[in-house]
């Protein structure tokens, strides 16, 4: 091979995904090419030209964009224009902004020589939204394969049969019965009807420590809403509805018909260092000293679940649980320390712990709501409360919110009327302050007390934001503030000086467009969950976004936040600070290419957005 074609292979074989084809293969490719030169304002392909095309830049530039002009994407040199490769795309037009040198390779003989590889060839007979989705599917696959519980059944660990006794059994005899069959729980069953669950731990507070007889029915102690799962969850379902509603007892059940019990421990004897490990450690602290030291757990679950493949979305729910778990207990310890509460309230948790997107090493975002039975006289037990709280969360690793948003801080410590106030105001008056707490407090959850408190402030909010185009549109205006770093030629935009210097900023440029995104649609449609992709589903289909660009915006989604997950690992692993910094040298050059997907979904739903509004 002459100097000349050596050159033409280097420059090729470095561009993806002509880097996954070996050397003669591609020397077998560099022999197709024809080399063209098109001037400034030509179109492609070149006149006289009928056949399917690929067209790499050398040098110059090219437009991409619809019959009526509308820009779809920019090439420059080391770009593969695929627009003539691709079925039911004849109205798709390419011009070129300057004069332009380009390698040609008729796309039929291409096919040919790449045949053995359907990964690259697949490259060009996909949008950048269907390779994206393709990564996407990869991912989960790889991380259903790689964790034992994702991958298994529940009806692997639960266990048959499960005791029942009807609702007037005395409290005695379930204790007998469960004594001599040595389980923990009964199930109260009539006529084939679940009515509740009875524990070992039910009989001893509500019965034992409360004075109750002995001779009452069952009944009387039961939890009668009690939670149920449907046998064909997987095992890491059950992990994530234990962990999340504190329950250790979890009845199976086959068309409403119960057919087993899967506890905690049985979860806990298959894994080692999980979610629900930590969580049951958590529970059974005596001290903040000791919920310190378990913290440092939560660095290496990440970093186990990371290397084992687990998704992004997995690993913020699991750390968001454990997370929920230190403050319910730091909680409890307050209330034996402080005495019981005053008035009925409610701990929230707002930012990425509320929509349960949490990693490690996150600040805290909490707030408290109280009954509007409060009186000024009860404003030091809470102010008590949410310091002790506060502090035990700093000391475990979760430190304090560097925009004060705390329930120390007495503006988020409010009663109900107060916190219906404050959402009222921000959607009638969405001045530039208010739009930034809507950013964090649109997103809260109930972590201990009456949940009822928050629910019902999200109603009347949801039924404002609904009929409220005006805030919606300040909203959107908004969020457009955060754009993707890409450029002009879809390069990326790297931070120019500082200690992040030549790095993307994946959390703030990234993650949250598509935040900001998910929260408008959920609002617009009167959606009440906070989590970004449950707010994403449910709003597709709706009249503020298309089902294929929920899908698109749930791709990006998950794979900047896998992305954002691997690098704060690798930082972990490393002994260092985790942050959202990321080198695009610490990632293939195909990945790189799957980031420039992910980056052009969010900039084409923010354009549409704008539009819009």
């Amino acid at each position: 091979m002459d100097s000349a074609l050596i050159e033409i292979s280097e420059f090729i074989q470095a561009i993806p995904p002509m880097d996954l084809l070996p050397s003669n293969i591609i020397e077998q490719v560099v022999k197709e090419i024809s080399i063209c030169y098109v001037r400034r304002g030509q179109s492609l392909p070149p006149e006289g030209i009928v056949e399917k095309n690929l067209y790499i830049l050398r040098k110059g530039a090219l437009s991409y964009t619809t019959e009526n002009k509308e820009l779809l994407g920019k090439y420059s040199e080391g770009d593969i224009c695929t627009a003539f490769c691709l079925n039911n795309n004849d109205k798709a037009k390419v011009t070129s902004d300057e004069d332009t040198l380009l390698y040609s390779i008729n796309y039929n003989n291409f096919h040919q020589l790449v045949n053995e590889y359907p990964d690259v060839l697949a490259f060009f007979q996909q949008t950048s939204e269907q390779r994206l989705n393709k990564k996407m599917l990869q991912v989960n696959e790889d991380a259903i394969l790689n964790s034992s519980l994702l991958n298994s059944s529940i009806a692997h660990f639960c266990h048959d049969p499960v005791v029942t006794v009807s609702p007037d059994t005395s409290i005695q005899q379930a204790a007998i019965l469960m004594t001599e069959q040595g389980f923990s729980c009964l199930v109260i069953i009539q006529n084939n009807q679940l009515l509740g669950i009875v524990t070992d731990k039910d009989i001893r507070r509500r019965c034992v420590a409360q004075g109750l007889g002995i001779d009452q029915p069952v009944s009387a102690i039961m939890t009668d809403d009690m939670t149920t799962i449907d046998i064909k969850s997987t095992a890491y379902d059950a992990l994530m509805m234990m962990t999340q509603k504190h329950i250790h007892h979890l009845p199976v059940t086959a068309n409403s018909e119960l057919k087993g019990m899967v506890t905690v421990t049985d979860l806990m004897n298959n894994e080692g260092q999980n979610a629900v490990n930590i969580t049951s450690v958590i529970h059974k602290a005596k001290s903040v000293d000791e919920l310190t030291e378990i913290s440092s757990m939560i660095p290496k679950l990440q970093i186990r679940m990371a290397k084992l493949g687990t998704t992004a979305d997995h690993v913020g729910k699991s750390i968001s649980a454990i997370t929920m778990a230190f403050t319910i207990r730091l909680i409890e310890m307050a209330e034996k320390l402080l005495g019981p509460p005053p008035v009925p309230y409610a701990w929230l948790a707002a930012g990425s712990q509320g929509r349960q997107e949490q990693f490690a090493h996150s600040d805290q975002d909490n707030a408290l709501i109280i009954s509007n039975d409060m009186q000024p006289q009860h404003g030091y037990w809470f102010k008590d409360l949410a310091t002790f709280v506060s502090d035990g969360l700093a000391a475990c690793g979760f430190i304090y919110c560097p925009g004060n948003v705390m329930a120390t801080n007495p503006q988020w410590c409010q009663t109900q009327k107060k916190w219906s106030q404050y959402f009222a105001q921000w959607i009638n008056t969405p001045e530039p302050k208010a739009l930034i707490h809507c950013s964090t407090f649109f997103d809260l959850i109930t972590v201990y007390g009456e949940s009822s408190l928050l629910e019902q402030v999200r109603v009347k909010m949801l039924k404002k934001t609904r009929s409220s185009t005006l805030f919606i549109a300040h909203l959107s205006r908004n969020a457009l503030n955060l754009r993707p770093p890409l450029g002009f030629f879809r390069d990326f935009v790297l931070i120019q000086d500082g200690e992040n210097k030549a790095t993307l900023d994946l959390k703030h440029n990234g993650i949250a467009p598509i935040v900001d995104l998910a929260r408008i649609y959920a609002l617009s449609e009167g959606i009440s969950s906070v989590n970004t992709i449950e707010r994403l589903k449910q709003a597709a289909g709706t009249p503020s976004l298309t089902k294929a660009s929920a899908a698109n915006l749930i791709d990006a989604y998950e794979f900047l936040s896998m992305l954002r997950m691997m690098h704060q690992a690798n930082k972990l692993q490393q002994g260092q600070q985790p942050n959202n910094y990321l080198s695009p040298k610490e990632i293939s050059k195909l990945e790189r290419e799957h980031l420039k997907d992910a980056f052009k979904v969010i900039k084409t739903m923010q354009d549409s957005r704008q539009s819009t509004y």
